[in-house]
Order: structure tokens, then sequence, then C-alpha cells
């Protein structure tokens, strides 16, 4: 059965329909966190939670000393990272030097007394490890032969069970037999281009994408169109639809739900809007939905999954980013490419692990997944607003952040003149990495940015990080 929502987060989601449809005005003072616990008769700290929700959703303001404000549209559209403008070309493969960057911070990001904010995963205090290792105990016990045997090529049944259980919370008529399960997120994309591309064939991303869906595309003899985002909102379809119409684009692969690394989520229109030109053009999408569960709202984003109806969604996802990074236990459910991925995963991928797989099943069995999940997205959001107060304080003015409503990565747009390759060098010294923006597109763009990931629970060696961070780029910028 499903945990009952908290009494913030019905607070949090009664106020935030008010504040969208008009009932409070830009720049209104809300009631006092005292005031409005005796309104309600709640607890302050139950208030406060609230307040703390509307704040991560970018929908109000704390201003020292007076209180709560309803924040302008205006103020957070101008403080967010521009709208990006690649090239309407396929671009070429990485270059020496981000190669070159990208095998130095994955040495880094591994490296003890390093602060790792290149690192996009949550810290392991943040997840539930004692009780993870007791599921592996029990999945032991449970499996044939204490699991050393292979595993159906579909995956693990019982996991099959609960994810089809759980997207059922989304309105979701998957079921478990439409599910193939994988080596992590990462493993399902490539099942799924290896499944419906060939070489020479062209896949639309985002920009910025994550670079390791850059190097995947890459890797498999295709190429790559990146199309403008929008920061708040994701891709810009009207764009994508131009290039279907051109015929130039035989595969989609987007991030809807809080972009790695703008953090944007898309609105559910335009959501429904991508399938539609899906189905027009007969072109598959595949998505990846990595961190849908890490919403800072009350509810789960939908996925773009949930409007399709000729099965060309192709619906990705894993717990590396939620529960357990290293038992690599992701999935997918690729609709009618369903006998071809499969194929693609009997002769090239092979058997899924049987235990890791039966552990996150057991996990998920109860009501222990969601309660972690509760608790891991208010720590990420409280993250989240202290990383963004230390870096406008810190960077220089002109500063753009990112607003993500979820996940666990901030994008950063500095100063033109700031070039964040050379300032992960100058960083290195200091046992602190980032991730240069320029990783994050195979165009010469995104050069004054940066991805920071506030997995890492904020303390003050993660402040003096950001700090030390924000001392640097005016060091450039004065230069």
């Amino acid at each position: 059965m499903r945990v009952s929502t908290p009494r913030y987060q019905q607070i949090a989601r009664q106020l935030g329909d008010k504040l969208r449809g008009g009932t409070l005005a830009e720049g209104d003072k809300l009631p006092s966190v005292r005031t409005l616990s005796q309104e309600l008769g709640v607890s302050i700290n139950t208030v406060q939670q609230a307040y703390y929700c509307l704040e991560a959703e970018g929908l109000i303001e704390a201003r020292p000393q007076s209180g709560y404000y309803v924040r302008t549209l205006i103020e957070r559209l101008g403080n967010v990272p521009r709208r990006s403008a690649p090239q309407a070309t396929a671009s070429q493969p990485l270059q020496a030097n981000q190669e070159s960057m990208l095998l130095r911070l994955m040495h880094q990001q591994r490296q003890p007394g390093w602060l790792p904010f290149s690192l996009s995963v949550p810290a392991p205090s943040l997840l539930p490890v004692s009780k993870l290792m007791k599921a592996l105990q029990q999945a032991q016990r449970e499996l044939p032969h204490g699991g050393i045997e292979y595993e159906l090529m579909t995956g693990n049944a019982a996991l099959r069970r609960q994810i089809a259980r759980y997207a059922l919370f989304w309105g979701s008529q998957l079921t478990d037999e439409e599910i193939i399960t994988t080596e992590g997120c990462t493993a399902a994309l490539t099942l799924c281009l290896k499944a419906i591309t060939q070489p020479g064939d062209t896949v639309a991303v985002e920009s910025p994408i994550y670079f390791g869906i850059l190097q995947t595309i890459l890797s498999l003899g295709l190429k790559v169109l990146e199309l403008p985002t929008d920061a708040l909102t994701g891709v810009d379809l009207d764009i994508l639809e131009s290039h279907l119409r051109a015929g130039q684009v035989q595969a989609c692969l987007l991030v809807p739900n809080f972009s790695n690394p703008l953090g944007c989520c898309m609105p559910n229109a335009h959501k429904q809007r991508l399938v539609q030109l899906m189905e027009t053009y007969q072109v598959p999408l595949i998505e990846d939905d990595l961190y849908g569960d890490l919403h800072f709202g009350p509810d789960r984003p939908l996925p773009c999954k949930a409007f399709d109806r000729q099965g060309l969604v192709l619906w990705c996802g894993s717990v590396s980013k939620t529960l357990a990074p290293g038992y690599r236990v992701g999935w997918v459910a690729p609709g009618r490419y369903f006998d071809a991925l499969l194929q693609v995963k009997r002769y090239q991928a092979g058997f899924s692990p049987g235990i890791t797989q039966q552990a996150v099943a057991t996990f998920l069995a109860n009501d222990r997944y969601e309660l972690h999940l509760r608790r891991l997205r208010q720590r990420l959001k409280s993250n989240c607003q202290r990383y963004q107060q230390t870096i406008r304080a810190h960077f220089p003015p002109g500063t753009r952040i990112s607003e993500p409503q979820g996940g666990f990565t901030l994008w950063v747009e500095t100063d033109a003149r700031v070039d964040t390759l050379v300032l992960a060098d100058q960083l290195a010294p200091h046992k602190i990495s980032i991730m240069p923006g320029s990783l994050f597109s195979l165009q010469p763009q995104y050069a004054n940015c940066m991805r920071l990931s506030y997995g890492l629970p904020f303390d003050e060696r993660v402040a003096w990080g950001l700090q030390m961070i924000g001392q640097l780029i005016h060091q450039q910028v004065r230069i």
C-alpha cells in the first residue's frame, strides 16, 4: 500500500495551486510560519517544511528578517541560464582535450579527500546501506541455489513485477511482461539505440546533455543532433519538428524529467506534444527517466510513456541515482520494439545478474523505498537551496544558476571570460572537482559553464569548496 502524502506536502500543494492560479500576486508576502501553523492547526515545523517545498520550486523566496514572499517570474527567468543555441548540424566526436579532462575527473572524484562536485550520484550517507545489505542477504536465501544460476533473459521476475507496480502511481498500464531489466540505465539506453538505429543514423538530444549519452551514441557509429533547450521547460519542440519534417532524425533520446545537467522538467503539455510528434513522423523516442523519482514537488512528474499509445516510447529507468549506484540495476519498457531489444540483449549483453535485482525487488516490495525516497528528496531539496544561496553569495554578479525541480545537478553559467576547463585545473591542487560545461556538447559551447552536483550533504567543507570556486572565478574575471 502506498505511503500517505505527508501533511507538509499537502500544504505545499494547496499553496502552490493558489500561487499558480494567481490568488497570491507576485511580490505578495505570505503569512508568517507561526500564523499559518495556528490557522491550519499544524506544527511550526510542518509549515516550515511546506515553505521549503515552495522555495525549492522557485515559487517563493525567503527574505532575511522579513519572511516569505511570492517570487516574481521575471526574477526567476532572469537568473536561470540562457536558452541554448547549438548549430543545427550533426556534431563531431569529442575533442582530445575533452577526453583528457574526462579521464582526469573520473580519477579525481574517486580519490580520498576530494570534494567531488563533479560526481553525479548521491553521497552514500544519503542511501539506506544497512537495509540494502539485509535485502541482499534475503535475496540470497530466496533465489534458487543462492542466486548462482542464470536469470531469465528478460530479467528477474520479482523486480519486473515491482517496476510495473510502481509505474501504476503515474497511471501506467504496463505489465511485468513488457519490461526488460538491464545493468543500469546506460545499458538500457545502449540496448535501445542498438535495437532501433543503424550506423549513420542521427539521434536528436537536448543541449547541454550528459556526456555519457554523447559517448554512447558516438560509439555506435551514430550522429548527434543537439537541440536548443530551455533551462526551465526543456527541448524546443518547434525546432525538433522542423528536423522531423525534413527526415533528418531517425531517433530521439531525451531526458524530460530533471535532465542532466540542466535539471529542467518538461511540462506535461510539452510531453504530450512530443509523443504526438513521434507518432506523426513514426520516429521512436528513447526516454531516460532516471531522475523522475527525485522530484521536489508533491507529485512525481509524468514520463512521456504515460502519453504513448503506439508503443513508440522506450521508457528507461534505474535505481542508480536513488538507491544503489553500484548494484547496476536498470530496466526498459521498449513498447513495440520489445522483440528487437530482447534479441540485442540475448546476442550482445547476455543475462542480467539476479541477486542484486532480487535485492532491489525486495526493497521495493514494501514501503521502505517510498520512505527512503521521501527523506532523500527532502535532503536533496535542502542541499539545492543551500548550494544556490552560497553560489549567489560568492560567485561574481551576473552568474546564472539553474532552478532544478528535482534531481541533484546544478548548471551554472558564469561570466563569458571564464574558462571552466582552466578552472577545473586550478581547483585540482585544492582537491575540488567540477564538470566543465564544454564536456556536455560536441560543439564549441558552454566554455563558461559548469555542472555541480549537490548530492553531497551541505556542510562547512562544501561551503568552503563553493567559496573557493567562486574565488578562482573572480580571479579569472579580473585577469
